[in-house]
């Protein structure tokens, strides 16, 4: 059976929106997942599962949390060979603009509009870089983002709902799980 990685979004953000690893562990595993391993309580989550597809996953997890949270919960999956290239890229583009402050990837089910896209490169911020490929949104900043402007742009904003890991938490879920 494949192996797939989901993050969920905006899940144990405040006291309405609880939703602890092992709640999450016994509803991918309702939805059909095995082998189910979670990484910190953010969301991040490694399963087996016999779809043939990242977007069938996705599918039966969203309703599996649903029912289990009692609230939408917004995932992206990716199998393991994705998560990895997705993974080698941000490493790419880190050595490549060092940024002394943070680099953040938003993870999106869909790749975001050619349109949404270009007025994101466009965007000239110092010490502030976007770069979309694929399903992944790559920013860094030499700043931090509470006070990014190209975080709170209409631009970055029209690439889509996505959820937002840092180079970090990649890097980590894939030596784990890739």
């Amino acid at each position: 059976m494949p192996t797939y990685v989901a993050f969920l979004r905006a899940i144990n953000l405040g006291a309405t929106r609880k939703f602890p690893k092992d709640a999450i562990k016994a509803a991918t595993e309702s939805a059909g997942g095995t082998d189910v391993e979670t990484y910190i309580n953010t969301g991040n989550v490694r399963l087996t599962h016999p779809a043939r597809s990242a977007a069938q996953v996705q599918q039966a997890l969203e309703v599996a949390y649903a029912a289990a949270a009692g609230f939408d919960v917004p995932t992206v999956v990716f199998t393991t060979k994705d998560l990895a290239a997705l993974t080698a890229r941000a490493e790419e583009l880190h050595a490549e603009h060092d940024p002394a402050g943070q680099h953040y990837v938003t993870l999106y089910a869909a790749a975001p509009p050619a349109a949404a896209v270009e007025a994101a490169h466009a965007l000239e911020h110092d010490g502030e870089v976007v770069v979309v490929d694929g399903r992944a949104a790559y920013v860094l900043l030499d700043g931090n983002i509470h006070t990014s402007r190209l975080l709170a742009s209409k631009e970055l904003a029209a690439l889509g709902q996505g959820t937002a890991r840092t180079v970090k938490v990649l890097r980590t879920v894939t030596e784990k799980w890739c």
